[in-house]
C-alpha cells in the first residue's frame, strides 16, 4: 500500500522534513514521480487520486496470505489496510457492521464514530484492536489523514517526505531510499497520526512522542526515529467539544517535540 499526501495536507512531523547535507546527493522524488514509479512497477496496482493532488495505491504483490491487503471506500472515506484484527467478530458487532465487513471497512466506520463526536478519545477505540495491523485512511472531504500501527509491530509501515514536501506512507520499506531520500523513518509502533493534531501513543497517550537523530558510525546523521518520551508528560488527554468536527480538532499539543540527540 502506498499514500502520498500534497505538503498543504499531509503536515508531516518536523523531523522527518531534516535532510542531512552528508546525504544531500540522495536526493528525494517528487509525489508525480513516485506515482510513476511504483505504478510502472505494479501494473495491477489500483490508483486514486485526489484533487487536492494527493493519491493512494494498493497492489497485492508481495502480500502475505496471512496478513492480506484490504481497500475501501465509503463516502469519499478511503482505507487501505493490511494485517488482520482478531476480534473483528466483536468489532463488527459492537459497531453495527455486516458479517462479510473487512478490517478496511471497520477502521472507516471507527474514523466516522471519532469524527461525529464520539465520547471517548481515538487512543482509546484504536486500543481496542486486538492484532497486527497497519492503515492509512484519507477523508478527501475534509483533507483529513488518518493512520496507525500495532502495538507489537507486527505490520511494516514507513513515513517520509518526497522532495515536493509531500508526506509518503507505504508498507513498502524498501521503496524509501529512492523515494524519499533519507527524510524517512519507520512509522512508530503504537501510534496514531492525524494531520490535525500530529503523532500520539494510543499505548502511552499521556506523553508526547519525540524525534530523535540517528547517527552511524561516524557520528553523522542518517536519520531519525521516534519514540514515547516517559519524561514528558501531557497535560492532558486530548479532547474535542462538540462544536467542532474531529477533523477540525486542535488541541493545543502537538505531540511531538524539537529533534533531540538520542
Amino acid at each position: 500500500m502506498l499514500a502520498v499526501f500534497a505538503k498543504e495536507v499531509g503536515n508531516p512531523p518536523v523531523e522527518l522534513t531534516h535532510q542531512p547535507l552528508e546525504y544531500a546527493n540522495n536526493i528525494p522524488k517528487s509525489k508525480n514521480e513516485i506515482s510513476q514509479v511504483f505504478t510502472s512497477s505494479r501494473p495491477n496496482a489500483t490508483l486514486f487520486q485526489f484533487s487536492d493532488g494527493s493519491f493512494m495505491a494498493m497492489s497485492h504483490v508481495d502480500e502475505s496470505p496471512l496478513h492480506p491487503r484490504f481497500f475501501m471506500a465509503v463516502d469519499e472515506i478511503f482505507c487501505i489496510f493490511v494485517g488482520d484484527v482478531e476480534n473483528i467478530s466483536d468489532l463488527r458487532k459492537h459497531y453495527g457492521l455486516s458479517r462479510n465487513s473487512n478490517e478496511a471497512t471497520l477502521i472507516i466506520e471507527v474514523y466516522k464514530v471519532l469524527r461525529d463526536r464520539a465520547p471517548y478519545p481515538s487512543d482509546q477505540v484504536i486500543k481496542d484492536l486486538v492484532g497486527n495491523f497497519a492503515f492509512i485512511l484519507y477523508d478527501a472531504k475534509s483533507h483529513s489523514i488518518f493512520a496507525a500501527r500495532d502495538r507489537d509491530g507486527g505490520m511494516k509501515l514507513h513515513w517520509g517526505v518526497a522532495n515536493d514536501g509531500s508526506l509518503v506512507l507505504s508498507d513498502d520499506v524498501e521503496i524509501f531510499p529512492d523515494f524519499c531520500g533519507m527524510t524517512s523513518s519507520s512509522f512508530p509502533t503504537g501510534c496514531i497520526f492525524t494531520n490535525k493534531t500530529g503523532l500520539t501513543s494510543f499505548v502511552h497517550p499521556l506523553y508526547k512522542v519525540r524525534g530523535y537523530r540517528q547517527e552511524d558510525g561516524e557520528g553523522r546523521i542518517s536519520g531519525v526515529y521516534f519514540q514515547v518520551d516517559i519524561y514528558s508528560r501531557l497535560p492532558s488527554i486530548p479532547r474535542v467539544g462538540s462544536a467542532q468536527t474531529w477533523g477540525d480538532d486542535q488541541t493545543g499539543e502537538s505531540g511531538l517535540a524539537d529533534i533531540q540527540e538520542g
